[in-house]
């Protein structure tokens, strides 16, 4: 079996589960912390990739936005 064909298949099994899943557990009180690390680590590295890209650019669209406001 092919990486694709495991891949799609542990993803149905993933939506299967969360479909029969019971849905009267409460929510733990702290907090949904895996949502925001996950959030936060792909924020830096669209800033981190952005930056590496696009670094002569940036700088030169803050330098004009500058020289506008003085």
């Amino acid at each position: 079996m092919n990486n694709l064909m495991k891949l799609s298949h542990l993803m149905v099994a993933g939506w299967v589960g969360l479909l029969v899943a019971p849905t009267d557990r409460r929510r733990d009180e702290r907090g949904d912390v895996p949502g925001w690390v996950l959030v936060t680590v792909m924020s830096a590295t669209l800033v981190g990739a952005l930056t590496i890209v696009a670094k002569e650019q940036l700088s030169d669209l803050l330098r004009s936005a500058l020289q506008r406001v003085q």
